[in-house]
Parts: C-alpha cells; sequence; structure tokens
C-alpha cells in the first residue's frame, strides 16, 4: 500500500490476508522479493531501502544513498541477488545498486535524467530496463 505503513499478504488456499507493520514514518512505493521470499521495498517517504522477512515480521531499513528526501521508487532484483532501485527525489535521477551479503550500495546518475522511474523489471542475463516518466525514454542498465 503506497499510503500506509503496512505490507500485506494473501495465503492463496486459504485466501487470509496477513498485514505487517513498518515503521510509522516509513510509506513502501514498490516491492521486489528475493530467491529467499524477503520483500524488498522502496520508502517514498523517507528515503530508505527497506526488507520485510515475511516469515518472522521482522524489518530492517538502510538509509538510500540519496538521503532522507532522495524518494526511492522502481525496485527490481537480478537474478545474482543485487537489488536494484531509483532514487527519484535527485537530479538527475539515480540508479542504486544493494549488495544483500555486503548491505553496501553503489550508485550511478541516469544520463536522461530519469524523469520519474516508476517502473522496472530484471531480465534473466541480468539487465535491469527502466521506464523513465516524463522524458520518454527506457534505459538499460547492462551488468
Amino acid at each position: 500500500m503506497s499510503w500506509g505503513h503496512k505490507i500485506g499478504s494473501i495465503d492463496p488456499k486459504t485466501m487470509a490476508i496477513r498485514d505487517y507493520d513498518l515503521p510509522a514514518e516509513v510509506r513502501p512505493r514498490r516491492l521486489a522479493i528475493d530467491a529467499l521470499d524477503r520483500v524488498y521495498f522502496s520508502d517514498f517517504k523517507s528515503g530508505h531501502l527497506g526488507r520485510l522477512d515475511a516469515r518472522t515480521g521482522a524489518v530492517k531499513l538502510w538509509d538510500s544513498p540519496g538521503g532522507a528526501e532522495s524518494n526511492p521508487y522502481g525496485i527490481t532484483i537480478t537474478p545474482d541477488g543485487m537489488v536494484w532501485y531509483s532514487e527519484s527525489g535527485v537530479k538527475p535521477n539515480t540508479m542504486v545498486r544493494f549488495d544483500p551479503k555486503t548491505e553496501t550500495f553503489a550508485k550511478a546518475d541516469i544520463p536522461s535524467g530519469g524523469g520519474v522511474v516508476r517502473n522496472m523489471t530484471a531480465t534473466k542475463d541480468g539487465r535491469v530496463y527502466i521506464a523513465c516518466s516524463g522524458v520518454d525514454k527506457v534505459g538499460v542498465v547492462q551488468p
């Protein structure tokens, strides 16, 4: 939900709904699920990358490199487990790569400026395709 500080899940067998509480300042914008079924989310409001372990309900937040007003948005995970997301509150927009094993970040400016990268997807070969709203461009990040 983009207007609350919760993430929900639905059990497809029982249709039971479960809410996971997030810290009050967090507003998840987009989600991506890794190979271990952990849910990564971009925290648009407070400038974090977040991770929810749905098995335990544990939430971990990392400050985004661009700071509290970086407005993380689109997010995806490549086959090698790297988490990629965009920061739409910095100019030009940036692409951020997070390595969950080392908990380190790398970032690069989006050459077109990015507009706002609301959506992105990863391919089997590790490329990340980004939709740059407002500048009418599609970009590709190559490993």
